[in-house]
């Protein structure tokens, strides 16, 4: 009997989902709505998603627009905003509010540069030890008797070559984020 590696699969293509998904929020002096995904505002008292109360456009390469559908949130999204990390100051002007996205400089593209290798190495790391889990339950199948030698090392292979395939997609996608950094 061999080892199911769908489960491990999976498990791997989440972890690529969970990079992308810090990928998309990180600023890269364009604007971008991923940005205030994850900004939440106390909503008549329970924490909501700008995108669930408001439109989010993209009025020009530098500047995102939000319009709330309610104008007396207007206020809350601006301390929302002013309170999360995102580094950028809202511009509140009674209707909407504007994003300037600043130029970014050669200082702060490195400092991107350097969180992209931190984040892109923990999504390695991740990927890694979905393979050690893998790598663990054969030996434990083999020990058992539930598979042979044989099998165990066919399962090693198979995991290893999908571990370096969601590798190599990690380098990819850091690659294309550290281009799209040092090209603005």
């Amino acid at each position: 009997m061999k080892l199911d590696t769908k489960e491990y699969e999976r498990k791997m293509k989440k972890s690529i989902e969970v990079y992308e998904e810090t990928l998309s929020v990180i600023r890269a002096g364009r604007a971008n709505t991923a940005v205030i995904s994850k900004v939440t505002v106390d909503y008549y008292g329970s924490p909501t998603a700008i995108t669930q109360m408001a439109e989010v456009k993209v009025a020009d390469p530098k500047t995102l627009v939000i319009q709330p559908w309610d104008s007396t949130t207007l206020k809350s999204i601006e301390k929302a905003i002013l309170a999360s990390d995102i580094g950028i100051t809202p511009q509140n002007d009674g209707k909407l509010i504007r994003l300037v996205f600043p130029q970014l400089t050669e200082e702060r593209r490195k400092e991107i540069k350097k969180s992209l290798v931190k984040y892109s190495e923990d999504a390695k790391v991740a990927i890694r030890n979905i393979r050690r889990e893998a790598n663990d339950k054969s030996k434990a199948m083999k020990k058992n008797s539930e598979m042979t030698e044989d099998e165990q090392k066919q399962s090693d292979k198979t995991i290893q070559d999908m571990t370096d395939k969601f590798i190599k997609e990690i380098d990819a996608l850091t690659a294309a984020k550290e281009k799209e950094i040092m090209a603005i």
